[in-house]
């Protein structure tokens, strides 16, 4: 079917092909089968506009992705001239010119020490290749270790879909069903002060949750491969924003124990935080940095395992021995994807977009503590441009609403009504928009979010 052909079919007719043949992702079936579903049709800057014409600001950058909005001409342009080329061609046994110099610009911008470039699909592939690096490294030592076969991660940890990924995540509606399929993990409590695992209260208690991550490595010392995290904000946790210092002291115990880590930034990437990586915040250089979303500006999937040579050494063999990664994807480092990736890292430079966030996240800032204000918002977390307002039946004693009155929902649904698309986690509304929305827009964005939520909670007064 051509795209004029698209043009000319009614909307309509498209919600009864989507309900007939599309299975959504995390949708609840019997709801989207009675619900008449948002058919976007265009974007532009931050907007994206459905197909009845209606306008709305992209709050989650299309699923935490976008970073210089929507038909961006030099991303346009680049995956054009690169069809001009080849649309793609394996990384198995031949190369290309797009892969090699996105490794080398990956290389060269990473924290120091990341000196090598794997290139999958998606972040959860991102994550399941560092897994298996990581497990397989210790075993083709000079000195191989195999009894480190453990991970260890955080409760609510989210890194992925995939079994692997599955594995160390901790988020149990979305995991809970696979638990026979799933390799046993270490967990150690996420640093969440607004429900603090061990009630304890920042900044008095020191971060106390550090030494239960150091309790688990003790106890099995020498048995772990790696330590996966997400750089100071757990995002499908409820967007947990780890005190100052958590991802330091992480970094530092992996040291004392001899423990590959692994920093998943797959969310928190690509200037959400502040800076183009996390890890730079606390100057933390990883074993195994994961990268996808933002890479291609949110345009094509692409994902980057970067590591080091330290363990890139234990995978050079010999003939008899080779140490090969049996591991790779058909589209590892499509040149298309590779394409944009190159022009969206070189907007970063052309846009000052990391010059010019400080002012938004000042912004975003001020808007929030006025929302914080509102009787049912519990607590305001934010990093960067990332923010997650927790909403509770009872803020004086946290208690949350029942998960059947669906608050957190509701309200992104008058949100959408007011022209802004955003999605909740639970009974937390997600804000995390492309880093090229502006002052007013970012002003719009606040505004819309506190009206929907005093819409939904006012009668709950």
């Amino acid at each position: 079917m051509s795209r004029r052909e698209l043009d000319s079919t009614s909307v309509e007719t498209l919600r009864d092909w989507d309900r007939s043949h599309l299975w959504h992702p995390f949708a609840n079936q019997a709801e989207w089968d009675r619900d008449d579903p948002v058919v976007i049709d265009r974007g532009d800057g931050v907007y994206l506009y459905d197909r009845l014409g209606n306008r709305y600001l992209d709050g989650v950058s299309s699923l935490w992705c976008n970073v210089h909005g929507h038909r961006r001409s030099e991303l346009d342009r680049a995956i054009v001239e690169q069809l001009g080329s080849i649309a793609h061609s394996t990384l198995l046994g031949i190369t290309h010119p797009t892969a090699i110099a996105l490794a080398k610009r990956l290389v060269e911008l990473a924290p120091e020490g990341l000196t090598r470039v794997f290139f999958s699909d998606d972040g959860a592939t991102a994550v399941e290749v560092a897994l298996k690096m990581a497990f397989q490294y210790w075993r083709q030592l000079e000195s191989p270790e195999p009894k480190r076969t453990k991970f260890l991660a955080l409760s609510n940890a989210y890194h992925g879909d995939t079994l692997g990924a599955v594995g160390v995540g901790g988020v149990e509606r979305f995991h809970a069903t696979f638990g026979p399929l799933l390799f046993p993990t270490l967990r150690a409590p996420a640093p969440f002060c607004y429900r603090c695992p061990l009630s304890l209260e920042h900044p008095k208690c020191a971060i106390a949750c550090l030494n239960e991550v150091e309790r688990s490595l003790s106890e099995h010392d020498g048995e772990v491969a790696a330590v996966v995290v997400e750089p100071l904000v757990q995002g499908a946790a409820g967007m947990i924003v780890h005190p100052p210092g958590y991802l330091g002291g992480i970094a530092s115990l992996c040291k004392k124990y001899n423990v590959l880590l692994i920093a998943d930034e797959v969310a928190v990437g690509f200037g959400r935080t502040g800076t183009l990586f996390a890890c730079e915040a606390e100057g933390v250089s990883p074993d195994f940095l994961c990268l996808a979303k933002g890479l291609t500006g949110g345009y094509l999937p692409l994902a980057a395992t970067l590591t080091t040579e330290r363990v890139r050494g234990a995978f050079v063999g010999d003939e008899i021995n080779p140490k090969t990664f049996y591991h790779g994807h058909t589209y590892s480092g499509n040149p298309l994807a590779a394409a944009v990736a190159l022009a969206n890292l070189d907007l970063f430079g052309s846009d000052e977009t990391l010059d010019k966030l400080p002012a938004k996240i000042d912004r975003l800032g001020a808007g929030l503590e006025g929302l914080a204000r509102l009787d049912h918002v519990g607590d305001v977390r934010r990093r960067g441009l990332i923010a997650g307002i927790e909403l509770v039946l009872d803020k004086e004693t946290k208690t949350p609403f029942s998960a059947s009155d669906r608050i957190g929902a509701r309200v992104c649904l008058v949100a959408r009504r007011l022209g802004v698309l955003l999605r909740p986690l639970g009974d937390v509304i997600v804000i995390m928009p492309p880093l090229s929305i502006d002052l007013e827009q970012i002003d719009e964005l606040v505004a819309v979010v506190s009206d929907s939520i005093i819409e939904i909670t006012r009668p709950l007064l």
